[in-house]
């Protein structure tokens, strides 16, 4: 697209530009109206999630993620998929609870006990293992 030059008016709001001014007049009158019309529909930040999980047990979790599917870094993004799906279903402390009883129901010996032989601790583990499956599968990733 060509833009031309014209003499500089005292007028001129848009300086050396004036023949763009038409359109720009336009496009600000068509921003106005947006903002004063659809602004309020819109939030002006976006909610936080639901479970906001800190940053350290997100990245923890992507880098057990990417260990336990041969390490390649390209699952940084599958793997980032799978702890946001899973942050959606459970609250931070439910899954702090739940993958614990998960990752030491096969504890041996009397200190796993507390992992293994309760209702709690199964059904937790039962929950926590059905939920990251389902999240796995919706991410395009097998567990291992």
């Amino acid at each position: 697209m060509f833009h031309f030059q014209s003499p500089m008016h005292p007028s001129d709001l848009w300086g050396r530009h004036s023949l763009q001014r038409p359109c720009h007049a336009r496009m600000g009158t068509l921003t106005l109206a947006l903002a004063l019309f659809a602004g309020p529909n819109f939030p002006v930040f976006a909610a936080p999630p639901a479970n906001d999980y800190p940053t350290q047990a997100r990245v923890e979790y992507v880098n057990d993620c990417i260990a336990r599917n041969g390490g390649q870094l390209s699952r940084l993004y599958q793997c980032s998929c799978v702890i946001d799906d899973i942050a959606n279903r459970l609250s931070y402390e439910d899954f702090v609870e739940d993958s614990t009883f998960a990752r030491y129901s096969s504890l041996p010996g009397e200190g796993g006990a507390i992992f293994r032989d309760s209702d709690q601790a199964k059904t937790r583990a039962k929950q926590y293992r059905e939920i990251e499956k389902n999240a796995y599968r919706a991410c395009g990733l097998t567990q291992g």
